[in-house]
């Protein structure tokens, strides 16, 4: 029986933020969550994996994972894995856009068909140091508590979005790439995603990446560990959840998805999450 992708972690606030550090061996599963994650790789022996892509992390790269977006570390060895994660609630994101700044800039990068992702991305040195000092500031906020700790931690946290933006705008940050998995999964995801409300088959997606259809099941499966129907079903889903938590109607929802059916969407949402998409309630 072939496993579901995982929902994990919780944002009761606009963030939260958490030093971590791993000294034994760490098995992770795929998951996903339903807000915004910003990781700051300090030191181990790990590769991530996001939405098909692989990359290999090294010391002070940011990882940029989407609401949504399924994705694992790989742990390798027993060297510490330590990190500084910010969990980024919908609403966090949208008190920090206006008409001149957007704080979720730094996710996206201009393509040929509109904005593509940021998944990895490794800053030039002036703009490292400055990341260094932020982040051992953070360190230090949580190892000595102080008066008004969690705000200090909040402007922190903006001064550490507001420098990688900068970076991205101002070009002193690369964009890793994809290197350790193969470029066709990615492709597949991405055509995947942007097709979510049309109609997508096994062999409509074999004849349009011209391979054949036992080819791509069997590649899809071995870079992601899932089916193509339970990775499609399971980004429709997750697209219909977030746009119901964003205040679109479930009927919308639904449709705007690409489910073609009330009834099937309605009970697959139930399994997955556990409740009715109208009760699913909106983000806080």
């Amino acid at each position: 029986m072939e496993k579901e992708y995982e929902k994990k972690g919780y944002v009761e606030n606009d963030f939260r933020i958490f030093h971590l550090h791993e000294r034994e061996k760490m098995e992770a599963s795929y998951h996903y969550h339903d807000f915004d994650k910003v990781i700051l790789f300090l030191g181990g022996d790990v590769d991530y994996s996001i939405e098909g892509r692989k990359y290999s992390l090294r010391p002070y790269d940011i990882v940029l994972v989407r609401a949504g977006d399924i994705h694992s570390p790989i742990v390798r060895d027993r060297i510490p894995y330590e990190r500084i994660i910010a969990y980024l609630s919908p609403d966090f994101m949208e008190k920090h856009r206006t008409s001149s700044y957007d704080l979720g800039r730094c996710f996206l990068e201009p393509g040929e068909n509109g904005e593509k992702h940021f998944y990895v991305l490794r800053l030039d040195e002036p703009e490292r140091d400055s990341l260094l000092r932020i982040c051992q500031d953070l360190v230090d906020s949580f190892r000595h508590p102080d008066y008004a700790g969690v705000l200090y931690q909040q402007v922190l946290l903006l001064e550490f979005m507001i420098l990688i933006n900068r970076a991205v705008l101002n070009h002193h940050a690369s964009s890793l790439q994809n290197a350790l998995a193969n470029e066709k999964t990615a492709q597949i995801v991405d055509y995947m995603n942007a097709h979510l409300t049309e109609e997508l088959t096994v062999d409509g997606l074999a004849e349009h990446f011209f391979m054949s259809r036992s080819h791509l099941m069997h590649l899809f499966k071995a870079e992601t560990g899932y089916s193509i129907g339970s990775y499609i079903n399971e980004k429709r889903l997750l697209t219909a959840k977030l746009m119901i938590q964003k205040g679109l109607s479930v009927t919308d929802a639904c449709y705007g998805s690409g489910f073609r059916d009330y009834s099937t969407f309605s009970r697959a949402f139930k399994k997955k999450f556990g409740t009715t998409p109208r009760n699913s309630g909106k983000i806080r």
